[in-house]
C-alpha cells in the first residue's frame, strides 16, 4: 500500500526538474534578450539553478581523482576495487608519487546520506603519502531485496572484514557517524583474532558519547519515539529500483532535514547563485555548484541501519556504557591494549560537538597513557576537521605524524 510513495517523492522531484528545464528554455529565448527588464534574465538564471541542483539528487558524483600534486610535480591516481560486497566496495586510490614512508590509510566514509565521495578531499590530501582504500557505501535503493539487511551490527561486521583484509599495518581513519561502529570492530579483533587489529586508529569527530554534548542532530534521538522514526521516515523502495520492495530512510528525506538545519544560509547561497547566473558571472564548476553537487547527492540507506542507529548509539547509548553486542557476544573496549588511538574534534562541531568523540579515551582502559592522543581544532566546524582547511593545514600533518612514529617505533 506504501510502495507508491517512493515513487510520489522522485515524480516530484522529476516534475519540479521539468519545470524548471521548461523556465529555463522559454526565459533564454532570444527575444526576450532585447527586454530591457531584469525579470527574463532572472527566471532563466532561477531555472537553471534549480534544473542543476534537482539533477544532483539523484546523480552519485564521480571521484574525479585522475591525479595529485606533490611538491610541484603531478603523479598519476589509479582505482580498483579490492572487494565488492552487496552494500559496499572497498576500493584502492595509488598514486606513481615516491613516498617516503609506505604506508596505508583506511578512510571509513560515513553512511549517513552522502556518498563516500564526500571524504574526496581527504583522499587527495593523503595520496602523496599514502596508498589510500575506502569504504564506498551503495545506495540501499539498489541493492535488491534478496540480499537482505543491513543494519549496524552488520556494518561493524563489513569493518571486521575489512581490518582483516588490509591487515597488518593498515591505518584507520574513522569520518563521523562511523567512529562508535570503528572503535567496536577493533574490540572485537583484540580479543578474537589480534592479527587483524589495525595499526592505529583515528577518530573524527564522531559520536561515541552523544550525550556528552548534546547537539540538535545528536539529541533528536531522545526527541523522535522509535515508532514515530519507523511510520513517519522510513518507506518501500519504488518500482523503477533494484532494490524495490526494500525499507529505507530515503535521500530525499534526509536532504530535507540536512537544510532544514541551516534554511537561512542555504537560501541566501541559491539566491545568490541565481543573482551570479543573471549578471553571466556564474559557471560550472564554480565555487557554489563544486559544494552544492556534492551536498545535494545523496544516497538511501537501509531502515534496518538507520533505525538501529538511533536506537543503540543514541537512545540506548550502547558504545558509551561499553554495552555493545555483536551476533550475541558483548564487545569489550578494555580488550583494546595495543591499538595506537588518535581522536580529533572540531570546537565549533555543531553535528558530533566537542566531549563526544573524546569519550572513546575514556572507554580505552587498557590502552596506555602514551598510545592515545588527542587534538581539538580551534574554530573547526564538523566538515573542516576532516575535509577543509582546517584538516589539510593543521590535522593532516599530524595524523601523517601520528602513524609515521609508529612505523618507525
Amino acid at each position: 500500500m506504501l510502495l507508491p510513495t517512493y515513487d510520489y517523492f522522485e515524480n516530484m522531484r522529476q516534475y519540479n526538474q521539468w519545470v524548471a528545464s521548461t523556465m529555463k528554455a522559454f526565459w533564454e529565448n532570444p527575444v526576450f534578450g532585447m527586454s530591457p527588464s531584469p525579470i527574463p534574465s532572472t527566471l532563466a538564471a532561477w531555472g537553471r539553478v534549480t534544473e542543476h541542483s534537482l539533477s544532483r539528487i539523484t546523480s552519485k558524483p564521480d571521484w574525479g581523482i585522475d591525479s595529485v600534486v606533490s611538491d610541484g610535480v603531478e603523479y598519476l591516481v589509479s582505482l580498483e576495487t579490492v572487494k565488492s560486497l552487496p552494500f559496499c566496495d572497498l576500493i584502492k586510490f595509488q598514486s606513481t608519487s615516491p613516498k617516503k614512508v609506505q604506508s596505508k590509510v583506511l578512510i571509513i566514509a560515513p553512511m549517513s546520506g552522502h556518498y563516500a565521495t564526500l571524504t574526496r578531499n581527504t583522499v587527495v590530501s593523503l595520496l602523496p603519502n599514502c596508498d589510500v582504500y575506502i569504504t564506498d557505501w551503495k545506495n540501499a535503493r539498489d541493492v535488491p531485496y534478496s540480499e537482505g539487511k543491513f543494519d549496524i551490527e552488520d556494518y561493524t561486521k563489513y569493518l571486521i572484514d575489512f581490518y582483516t583484509i588490509l591487515s597488518p599495518k593498515i591505518n584507520v581513519i574513522a569520518v563521523c557517524q562511523p567512529v562508535p561502529l570503528a572503535l567496536a570492530a577493533a574490540a572485537f579483533t583484540s580479543k578474537n583474532s589480534p592479527k587483524s587489529n589495525p595499526a592505529s586508529l583515528t577518530l573524527i569527530g564522531g559520536p561515541i558519547d552523544p550525550d556528552a554534548n548534546p547537539t540538535d542532530v545528536t539529541d533528536f534521538g531522545h526527541r523522535a519515539s522509535m515508532e514515530t522514526l519507523e511510520n513517519t521516515v522510513t518507506m518501500p523502495v519504488g518500482l523503477n529500483y533494484k532494490g524495490v520492495g526494500r525499507e529505507v530512510y530515503p535521500g530525499s528525506i534526509q536532504l530535507a532535514s540536512f537544510i532544514a538545519m541551516n534554511q537561512e544560509t542555504h537560501n541566501k547561497a541559491f539566491l545568490d547563485q541565481i543573482e551570479r547566473e543573471a549578471s553571466g558571472d556564474a559557471f560550472e564548476h564554480d565555487r557554489h555548484n563544486k559544494f552544492y553537487d556534492e551536498y545535494l547527492a545523496v544516497m538511501d540507506m537501509t531502515a534496518e541501519f538507520y533505525l538501529s542507529t538511533v536506537e543503540r548509539i543514541f537512545k540506548k547509548r550502547e558504545i558509551a556504557k561499553n554495552e555493545f553486542e555483536l551476533d550475541g557476544e558483548k564487545l569489550d573496549f578494555g580488550a583494546i591494549k595495543s591499538i595506537p588511538t588518535f581522536v580529533v574534534e572540531g570546537a565549533n562541531d555543531d553535528i558530533s560537538a566537542p566531549g563526544q568523540c573524546k569519550a572513546a579515551l575514556t572507554l580505552l582502559t587498557n590502552l596506555p597513557k602514551s598510545m592515545k592522543k588527542f587534538h581539538l581544532q580551534k574554530k573547526a566546524g564538523h566538515y573542516g576537521i576532516f575535509s577543509g582547511r582546517a584538516w589539510r593545514s593543521k590535522i593532516r600533518p599530524l595524523f601523517l605524524e601520528f602513524i609515521n612514529q609508529r612505523y618507525n617505533s
